[in-house]
């Protein structure tokens, strides 16, 4: 089973950027179609994005559509989320998943798990 551990969480201000990165150990990662989800306080782990293991499909949630950008390096076994004009709306913890397959982003069903970074947005 592949283990995940995500970072390049942290404090940012409304209409910051961040980058996260998830690394992954024990399997290489392009067998897998990866995702992002995020879960605020008191709320339910949502669905962020998503990439085929090849990288040629994307998904993106219309919450963050235009402003969010996953995106892979299977040479590097890291997967990315590039995050722009982001909004008090955006603070959760952001988590790294390796899918089901492409297109399954019911989190019940995923794989494998980061442990998450926290990404924080002050208005």
């Amino acid at each position: 089973q592949v283990q995940l551990v995500e970072s390049g969480g942290g404090l940012v201000q409304a209409g910051g950027s961040l980058r996260l990165s998830c690394a992954a150990s024990g399997r290489t990662l392009s067998r897998y179609a990866m995702g992002w989800f995020r879960q605020a306080p008191g709320k339910e782990r949502e669905f962020v994005a998503a990439i085929s293991w090849s990288g040629g499909s994307t998904r993106h949630a219309d919450s963050v559509k235009g402003r969010f950008t996953i995106s892979r390096d299977n040479a590097k076994n890291t997967v990315y989320l590039q995050m722009t004009s982001l909004t008090p709306e955006d603070t959760a913890v952001y988590y790294c998943t390796a899918l089901n397959y492409y297109g399954d982003y019911d989190p019940s069903r995923a794989r494998s798990w980061g442990q998450g970074t926290q990404v924080t947005v002050s208005s």
